[in-house]
């Protein structure tokens, strides 16, 4: 019996070996960090930017209010960051992001058995640039950021152009204008 009660205790001292070694290298495992980051969550601006301008962009296109919609997109996706106090001046900060709408178009990409326009391509091209008051270099810039996307329509109307079919579906308006503020600001934060 001795001799039983001696062996259950080696076999236990080995299984709680055991464990302890896994969970030693378990730890060393997790704890040696490889260097990765969650993907949209880094920034390539330097560490003294804590206060971005965004005045409201130019808008060279024949499209009312366009460039009110965009800028509130970008200054939204920015501050949802919630990285950087977002301003609309360009004076008392320490960079200043300037934006213009250069075009917009829209082409019917779908169409329903009546031959009618069902989803429309949207493709706005837009030149932006994140400029560095200290240094008075850009951070980031790019002359012809093309954002395309593609909308249903909201009625069976269809629309030849984006002010009669932002018109139809505000809607449309609004998820184009969120997804090109999230186009630019990951753009710039994650400098591509």
């Amino acid at each position: 019996m001795i001799w039983m009660m001696k062996k259950i205790s080696r076999c236990t001292t080995s299984v709680r070996g055991h464990r302890y070694f896994v969970l030693v290298l378990l730890v060393s495992v997790l704890s040696s960090g490889c260097g990765y980051a969650l993907a949209g969550r880094g920034s390539f601006l330097p560490d003294y930017v804590e206060t971005i301008g965004i005045p409201l962009f130019e808008n060279n296109t024949a499209f009312f209010e366009m460039e009110q919609v965009l800028t509130e997109a970008v200054r939204t996706e920015f501050i949802g960051r919630g990285s950087y106090q977002i301003v609309p001046q360009e004076d008392g900060v320490d960079a200043v992001l300037i934006g213009r709408v250069v075009s917009i178009n829209l082409q019917p990409s779908s169409f329903t058995d009546q031959q009618q326009a069902a989803r429309y391509t949207f493709t706005l091209t837009s030149s932006i640039v994140l400029r560095d008051l200290r240094t008075e270099e850009a951070i980031w810039e790019n002359a012809s950021l093309v954002f395309t996307e593609e909308y249903d329509v909201a009625t069976g109307g269809g629309a030849l152009d984006a002010s009669a079919f932002f018109g139809q579906d505000i809607n449309a308006l609004e998820r184009m204008a969120s997804d090109f503020g999230t186009t630019v600001v990951t753009s710039i934060l994650e400098a591509f």
